[in-house]
């Protein structure tokens, strides 16, 4: 199930993603900034599925061979973090399943209970990168609910009833992204009050937070400018 839109009508941002994407992490403090700076722009979270059914992901040592680079080549970019419990921890563990299900259904839950999603979404990418916990494992996202001052019974039951709905709202982020002319993940993009898309290239803003949200408000004119 997707997350509850604001009226129609409004300017929303849409974001398409996935909570084990590298280039996710990277634009997460591109998130942040316009969330805090851009209160009146809502977020709108559209989980992909990168690692679900079939796409499933065991660690291996050529996966830790594969996103090794992509990570340093992150953290050069945006100095975002990658901690060693995730270099030389979780990516040497061969009995961790990526699986983007149950964290995208704890996400999810965490927006219908509380309009937490993107607070969850954050948490558990730290978790991952940074802390080298399995966030596929539901223990690991009951507690990140927890800290986020979720009730861990109410998280659970929601969770569970999200994740019955997975393949519609995959299916359904998967059409945003076509909408929004992403070829993968991140794919970010603008919808206008008067219903037009307009795709934003993130790309050129890594590890310029100041400089993205400047341009959100530019594109985003009569609303920032009545603030």
């Amino acid at each position: 199930m997707a997350p509850v839109s604001p009226a129609a009508g409004a300017l929303r941002l849409h974001y398409v993603f996935d909570p084990f994407c590298g280039w996710c992490w990277a634009v997460a403090p591109l998130i942040a900034a316009s969330r805090q700076q851009l209160p009146e722009l809502p977020l709108v979270l559209h989980g992909g599925g990168m690692l679900t059914g079939p796409r499933r992901r065991p660690i291996t040592p050529e996966w830790r061979a594969y996103v090794l680079p992509h990570d340093a080549r992150i953290a050069q970019l945006t100095g975002q973090p990658f901690g060693e419990a995730y270099q030389n921890g979780l990516l040497r563990d061969e009995g961790v399943v990526l699986d983007s299900a149950p964290p995208t259904a704890a996400l999810l839950a965490a927006e219908a209970l509380a309009g937490r999603g993107a607070d969850f979404l954050h948490r558990a990418q730290q978790a991952h990168f940074v802390e080298g916990r399995a966030i596929s494992e539901p223990a690991v996202l009951t507690a990140l609910a927890v800290e986020l001052g979720l009730e861990g019974a109410a998280f659970e039951a929601e969770q569970t009833r999200q994740h019955a709905g997975l393949d519609a709202h995959f299916g359904d982020s998967l059409g945003w992204l076509a909408r929004l002319g992403g070829r993968g993940f991140p794919t970010l993009g603008l919808e206008l009050p008067d219903g037009r898309l307009e795709s934003l290239a993130v790309d050129r803003f890594l590890g310029q937070p100041e400089a993205w949200c400047a341009h959100l408000n530019r594109r985003c004119g009569p609303l920032t400018e009545s603030r």
